[in-house]
């Protein structure tokens, strides 16, 4: 059965007076990956940052709705609705301590005290990010220290800490290399079966190796959305079907 997890509805999203969005309708369902492509520019980091409210940061001003099992987020508390949305950016940002405090730093904040649930909140979720054979041995060395696609996992694995219903990621994979590419979309498929997923990707075969949807973006509108074989092999806008034959060429 179908079950939708969060619901946009005319959407848009400004910048003093320049309109980046633009009226975004779309659906995302509960346990799928969703990936969203379009060329450069065309406000899908926008529309990723927009539904946790972090392009508010930016100096972004939102309007329309946005609800999370029914529930709008516009005056939902950010502290709340960051624990159930979290977002992963396309450069790793880790904190400048070890892994473990990387990994403990959400749940202390939040109040858990236990040093054994501690462990075990590390444990699992490096686990969950396929991270933990490859650092169990040094968790108190320093996060920096670690590889680029090594980072990137570890910053999946600490937005988990704080059990996220939604992921969002954006571009996480751009700066990496086809094993550590391997590696992030192996866990996402992973991941999945816990929580809903987002993905920005500029990788249309990436998009067709882990979407369950595709959201074709241009000059600030969704324009279509579908499964990976309807996108890529018979999408219905005439726009959806020029970008990616000039992506293939």
């Amino acid at each position: 059965m179908r079950e939708v997890v969060l619901k946009i509805e005319d959407l848009c999203v400004d910048y003093g007076k320049k309109s980046i969005l633009k009226n975004i309708n779309v659906t995302f369902e509960k346990n799928k990956i969703t990936a969203i492509i379009g060329p450069s520019g065309c406000g899908k980091s926008t529309f990723l940052k927009s539904l946790n409210k972090t392009v508010e940061e930016y100096g972004g001003k939102i309007s329309g709705s946005i609800s999370l099992n029914n529930n709008s987020i516009m005056n939902m508390p950010l502290e709340k609705l960051r624990n159930s949305i979290g977002m992963v950016f396309q450069t790793p940002v880790v904190f400048p301590f070890s892994i473990y405090k990387n990994m403990t730093f959400a749940p202390i904040y939040y109040g858990e005290k236990n040093k054994e649930k501690l462990n075990s909140i590390v444990v699992e979720n490096l686990k969950k990010a396929c991270l933990y054979e490859e650092v169990k041995s040094d968790l108190n060395m320093q996060a920096s220290k670690l590889s680029g696609g090594q980072q990137q996992r570890l910053v999946i694995a600490r937005c988990l800490t704080v059990n996220p219903e939604i992921i969002l990621l954006d571009e996480p994979c751009s700066a990496l290399d086809i094993k550590n590419t391997s590696h992030i979309e192996k866990m996402l498929l992973e991941l999945k079966n816990d929580y809903t997923i987002i993905i920005v990707t500029h990788n249309l075969a990436q998009a067709k190796r882990i979407a369950d949807y595709v959201m074709y973006m241009e000059e600030g509108t969704m324009v279509e959305m579908g499964n990976p074989d309807e996108i890529f092999n018979n999408p219905v806008d005439s726009r959806t079907k020029e970008y990616i034959l000039y992506m293939k060429n």
